[in-house]
């Protein structure tokens, strides 16, 4: 393996997004139209990526420069608690075939996209890249937690014996054009969207919120998440995975209410203490990657009225 190219220009090159139908791999896709590159996508029915013969043809075949690794079986804590089996192994091989036939295949450099939620359940705020490990998993979704732990520590085991320049990036909540809007599977901003818009139009008083509503969250634009993947993929190239977030959080209730006002609902929010919080606090120590020069840039009412009109558009337009 050559050494890492630095700036890792993309220009004239061969990128595949792995995972482009999805929220995260869509958004990479339109971000990569300004940098005159060569996109490259599969979907599932050409090269299940679950499965390592498939995976390790089409990359043999396609022959990427680069790869944006946001192919991932996710959703939120009902989706998490109720389909454990699923989340642990679709991720696991998902990541170990690309990760493997990437290597086989000579792909200069490979991004792999974690998650916030595989920090300890009660790690100091806010979250650094070194408090990773040091700390028990947040029950609910420690099956999702478990296995991109696993493709963390691929990207270092690659880059240690082979050379390999492969990174990682933490990104922390994201929402926003193409998200999941199902209340058995969605996370907490695309079910809050929906149940505030069935209710605006039903004319109902409010609206259920699980949990006490006092947990903090972070969000982040999946725009912005896209553009700081871009920028980590020219300008990063570190064994040590690197938090993408906003650096700044909101109570559930706070959201709740956000999440009102850009839908037009003037009802009321009643909390179902009986289902889980998850983890009390969760937001992400961002000073590494906006010293490389890369903030947020999406404010959160402007991007949740941007959710909105997006799922006005693709979602209830066709429902």
């Amino acid at each position: 393996m050559s050494a890492p190219e630095r700036p890792f220009a993309l220009a004239g090159k061969r990128v595949w997004v792995a995972g482009h139908r999805g929220m995260v791999g869509s958004a990479v896709v339109r971000r990569l139209a300004r940098e005159k590159c060569e996109i490259l996508t599969v979907g599932r029915k050409e090269a299940d990526l679950r499965r390592q013969d498939q995976a390790e043809a089409w990359l043999a075949l396609a022959q990427p420069d680069a790869v944006f690794l946001g192919a991932a079986t996710v959703g939120g804590i009902l989706a998490n608690d109720s389909r454990p089996a699923e989340f642990l192994y679709d991720n696991l091989a998902i990541e170990t075939n690309v990760v493997q036939g990437a290597w086989k295949a000579g792909v200069k450099k490979l991004l792999f996209l974690g998650s916030s939620c595989i920090y300890p359940r009660l790690a100091p705020q806010p979250m650094k890249e070194e408090h990773l490990l040091t700390g028990p998993l947040e029950p609910t979704n420690q099956w999702y937690a478990i296995a991109k732990i696993a493709g963390l520590m691929m990207c270092q085991a690659y880059r240690r014996q082979y050379g390999a320049d492969f990174i990682s990036a933490m990104p922390t909540n994201l929402y926003g054009p193409g998200d999941t809007y199902d209340l058995r599977g969605s996370h907490v901003v695309p079910a809050l969207i929906l149940k505030a818009h069935v209710a605006k139009q039903s004319g109902a008083k409010s609206i259920e919120v699980w949990g006490s509503g006092s947990p903090r969250r972070e969000f982040l634009h999946v725009d912005d998440l896209a553009d700081a993947l871009v920028h980590l993929m020219v300008n990063y190239s570190e064994e040590q995975t690197i938090n993408v977030g906003t650096g700044q959080d909101v109570t559930i209730r706070e959201l709740a209410e956000k999440v009102c006002r850009a839908v037009g609902f003037q009802g009321g929010l009643d909390f179902d203490a009986s289902k889980p919080d998850g983890t009390p606090r969760k937001l992400l120590d961002v000073s590494r990657i906006n010293a490389l020069g890369w903030k947020a840039k999406t404010g959160l009412d402007q991007g949740l009225a941007d959710a909105y009109a997006w799922y006005l558009a693709h979602v209830a337009k066709a429902a």
